[in-house]
């Protein structure tokens, strides 16, 4: 599987979301996901699945350096006291001494942006967050980040489909050298029905929603983490990394409607 290098970190492209996974639903999927040949897991403090994402980590009994875990700290501890404990609290139900990647899951209008990445830095300076990031900035925000307090941004992680046109935002992370991981990659099983796509998919013996994923991970730059909690699932997503998309195909999934957003950035009506 083809990596992205970025801030001195390796990350797989097509990852594992978990988002609404929790408990021993949670723990099946990760050890289901990790035995079919992911190694890039990715969860958050406000999904409450980190103790059972520890297990399952624990159970597969890899060797740490062949995994990239990512979580996040929401957007209510972003205090630097705050952040600490939240970090901490995060490593200890992974069961792990490092996590690879910890990102600002939601802005805050309240945060301090210089301490709080001033916290994040010194969790990379010690080790413990191999690399830290963003998670739902806007290019506004990502300038603050990147060109006011220089912070090393590993990543940006948003919302991104074949259905939504993140062109703005890809367009300064590419200028940036930052890749964008994108959620919600099959736009919450919309992706399945779009004719356009399966008729796609029909031509390459694949799914629509392959199709989508497989144009996402296509792309320079651009990862995605599917949520998938059932074995088959998690293989088909795997197998999209198969298929060979033409100009063609590109031309007609570039010209599909590109408004169509499953998670609302309330705090950001002006979205850019």
């Amino acid at each position: 599987m083809d990596n992205l290098k970025t801030q001195g970190i390796s990350m797989p492209k097509l990852g594992l979301g978990t988002f609404r996974l929790q408990g021993d639903a949670c723990r099946a999927a990760v050890e289901s996901a990790l035995s079919v040949g992911y190694r890039h897991i990715d969860t958050a403090e406000m999904y409450a699945n980190e103790e059972s994402i520890g297990a399952a980590l624990a159970a597969a009994r890899l060797p740490r350096s062949e995994l990239h875990v990512t979580t996040k700290v929401w957007h209510e501890n972003l205090s630097p006291d705050a952040i600490r404990r939240a970090f901490d609290a995060s490593l200890n139900k992974l069961r792990l001494d490092h996590v690879d990647l910890y990102l600002v899951h939601w802005p805050s209008q309240t945060a301090n942006w210089g301490a709080v990445f001033e916290t994040l830095m010194k969790l990379k300076e010690e080790g413990r967050a191999r690399a830290i990031g963003v998670a739902n900035f806007t290019t506004a925000l990502l300038k603050i980040a990147v060109e006011d307090i220089r912070a090393p941004i590993a990543c940006n992680q948003i919302e991104y489909h074949a259905m939504l046109d993140q062109s703005k935002v890809l367009a300064y992370l590419r200028a940036k050298s930052i890749p964008l991981v994108a959620y919600c990659p099959l736009a919450q099983g919309r992706i399945a029905s779009d004719p356009v796509l399966t008729e796609i998919g029909a031509r390459h013996n694949a799914t629509a929603a392959q199709v989508a994923l497989k144009w996402l991970l296509d792309q320079d730059g651009v990862a995605a983490i599917p949520k998938a909690s059932r074995r088959e699932s998690q293989q088909s997503n795997l197998d999209a990394l198969k298929i060979t998309l033409d100009e063609t195909d590109r031309a007609k999934i570039a010209a599909l409607p590109k408004d169509r957003r499953c998670v609302n950035p309330g705090f950001a009506p002006a979205w850019d």
